[in-house]
């Protein structure tokens, strides 16, 4: 593992203190060839969240610019092998060709529901609201991560970002006060 890896796995453990932090291989696949050594950096429930947490490690080191990368958190209620395919396939478009670099406000099809029958079936990429900005940027000597989120959203949500922008979007899920682990929430649209 290297210093990036290292440097956030720490992170990870002081933000989530009494949690279980475990680290899981990616789903098997063509991840390797553009991620080598990608890993899934899983967190279980405890006093700083009540559900799981996912965080990506090794886009940070690959797709990286002046020693500045990104790296991604999925938060849901149940632990579930669907957030490791996610998490991983979402790690392999980031570190395909330039245009699929992902960043704050981009929005990425999951390809599927978030989970059978759940409307969200997309990701926005944003802030990590749930942790607040120290868990956001992860340093490491040479470099640092900053940490975004994978916000499931229905297609419905995907249309008012697009019509309305980030701002309208994101002052809906707080006036409707969403549950962002909720598989099955209504759209706010």
């Amino acid at each position: 593992m290297d210093e990036a890896h290292h440097a956030l796995r720490g992170h990870l453990e002081d933000f989530f203190q009494g949690h279980l932090v475990d680290c899981l291989p990616g789903v098997p696949g063509p991840v390797e060839e553009r991620v080598p050594g990608f890993r899934v950096i899983r967190i279980g429930p405890g006093p700083r969240f009540r559900g799981w947490v996912y965080v990506s490690s090794g886009c940070a080191s690959i797709v990286a610019s002046h020693g500045h990368g990104v790296e991604f958190v999925l938060t849901a209620r149940a632990d579930d092998w669907q957030h490791l395919e996610s998490m991983t396939m979402n790690a392999y478009y980031h570190a395909g060709p330039p245009h699929q670099r992902l960043d704050h406000g981009h929005v990425v099809p999951i390809g599927r529901p978030w989970f059978a029958d759940s409307a969200c079936d997309r990701y926005l990429i944003s802030l990590p609201y749930p942790f607040g900005p120290e868990f956001e940027v992860c340093t490491w000597d040479s470099g640092h991560a900053r940490i975004l989120w994978l916000l499931p959203i229905t297609l419905a949500e995907r249309d008012l970002l697009v019509n309305a922008g980030l701002e309208t979007l994101e002052s809906l899920f707080d006036e409707k006060e969403i549950d962002f682990t909720d598989p099955y929430r209504p759209s706010v649209v």
